[in-house]
């Protein structure tokens, strides 16, 4: 069907074709309960110190405008709006991720598809549309680099955010394929982000899908013009893949195989815990364990991961092993599997001071050793295993193949509407919350600004 085209005009096609309908209906379930996942963490994260930031330096930029802000009273003007709520919805790092393509998918193109929805007072369904399109845009990338991004330096997610947004915007639009091809061609010219915010837990990483929703937007406003851009933005000599990967392999067919056919979107996994996924099985064997030690006495502890991801959340060891900040928190290993030892349990509520300055915690951190999980299935799963040491002599382990909230683990509707009723109390009322539960549930019958009311508060806040 897409044979003749390159990447980028057959995903473009795709797009520019899709009807819901299109899509299978498990899939379309599915993405409504990321979005409301999504959307319940963008309202957490707007009572946070940095979504007040981000909030507060765009509306200085921007002044006010049409468009909604999650959590907020203001409306900013569309792209601002849109980067706002990119980084809301990221900002807490307790949003979804396709294991395999290692990328925040629902982040990828929630933030264009309901800035640019609310604009253009797009129906739900279209939005729907335009969000699955986008996103699966997104995985195909991630999926087409088998992890090179995270090798050289790049955060996977940031960079496929601009051709995800692309195709949610021009989709949204209503741009032919070879537009949508085209709007795709010129996000290669702004596909961005670095991962040295690991190196001091600073916010930049929070704010990377807003910007890809920035130029996603930008990219297909200029292909409606007639922009001129590449046509083999992906495998073009220079192209993305040639310029980022510094002679890596790529899986080029990933970008096409079974388009239309195959939703990877569906195999998306959410998270239970606000920690980066890749240590995910060591907390689910860790909270195991906590019943079984029983508050004895541990010499030493021994986390297993996958190898690709130790030198993200397990090096430098001693940084990671004393994190100072709620960020560096989220990447370390060893601090998250001590403090499952200790809690038997991981959530935002441990994210606050008094958690990470834990003694307790810190000093069992400190006895933490990560090693490479020879029984990972990695990356299918972010499969986990921990072996603890007691004074006593004993000697327990735990091994999670299958991470919690992925594959035959996945988090039901039931334990979603529950997340997202958890995280939106941060900053809304309980009948507040049930709105935009009940408005996402439905979205495919409502337009979008009625989402998008549902998710405002009254009044400013500071």
């Amino acid at each position: 069907m897409f044979s003749a085209l390159t990447p980028s005009q057959a995903i473009g096609e795709l797009a520019a074709t899709l009807r819901l309908g299109d899509v299978a209906p498990a899939v379309v379930a599915r993405a409504k309960l990321h979005i409301l996942d999504a959307l319940g963490l963008g309202l957490a994260s707007s009572v946070q110190d940095f979504g007040r930031s981000v909030m507060a330096g765009t509306l200085a930029m921007a002044g006010e405008g049409p468009c909604s802000v999650i959590g907020r009273s203001e409306r900013l003007p569309l792209r601002d709006a849109a980067m706002v709520n990119g980084t809301l919805v990221h900002g807490l790092d307790f949003d979804d991720t396709h294991l395999a393509s290692i990328i925040h998918a629902t982040a990828t193109a929630l933030p264009a598809a309901l800035a640019l929805g609310e604009a253009l007072d797009a129906s739900g369904a279209d939005m729907l549309a335009a969000f699955v399109a986008g996103a699966e845009t997104a995985i195909r990338v991630g999926l087409a680099v088998d992890g090179g991004f995270h090798h050289t330096g790049h955060h996977a997610t940031s960079m496929v955010s601009h051709f995800a947004s692309a195709v949610t915007a021009g989709r949204l639009l209503g741009l032919s394929g070879m537009a949508i091809g085209a709007a795709q061609g010129i996000a290669g010219s702004t596909a961005s982000g670095i991962q040295v915010f690991l190196e001091e837990g600073a916010w930049t990483k929070r704010f990377h899908p807003g910007w890809g929703a920035v130029a996603g937007i930008t990219a297909a406003y200029l292909a409606e013009a007639q922009f001129k851009a590449p046509s083999r933005v992906y495998e073009g000599r220079f192209g993305l893949f040639h310029a980022h990967l510094h002679g890596q392999e790529t899986k080029n067919d990933e970008l096409t195989r079974g388009l239309g056919e195959i939703w990877h979107f569906g195999e998306t996994a959410l998270k239970p815990y606000p920690v980066c996924h890749f240590i995910h099985g060591c907390a689910d064997a860790a909270i195991d364990l906590h019943r079984e030690i029983a508050g004895a006495d541990i010499v030493s502890v021994e986390a297993r991961l996958g190898e690709p991801t130790l030198h993200i959340v397990c090096e430098p060891e001693e940084a990671k092993r004393s994190p100072t900040n709620e960020y560096e928190v989220k990447f370390s290993a060893h601090f998250v599997v001590a403090y499952c030892l200790l809690h038997g349990r991981f959530g935002l509520p441990d994210l606050l001071p008094a958690a990470i300055a834990d003694p307790a915690a810190l000093a069992l951190a400190r006895k933490v050793t990560c090693k490479a999980d020879p029984d990972s299935r990695f990356p299918e799963f972010y499969s986990g295993g921990v072996t603890v040491t007691l004074a006593d002599g004993r000697v327990l382990s735990r091994h999670v193949p299958v991470n919690s909230g992925a594959g035959e683990n996945a988090l039901s509707a039931e334990q979603v509407a529950a997340k997202f009723m958890a995280s939106a109390s941060l900053a809304i009322d309980e009948a507040q919350a049930g709105r935009v539960l009940d408005r996402v549930m439905r979205l495919e019958s409502i337009p979008v600004r009625q989402l998008a009311a549902a998710l405002r508060t009254e009044e400013a806040r500071t």
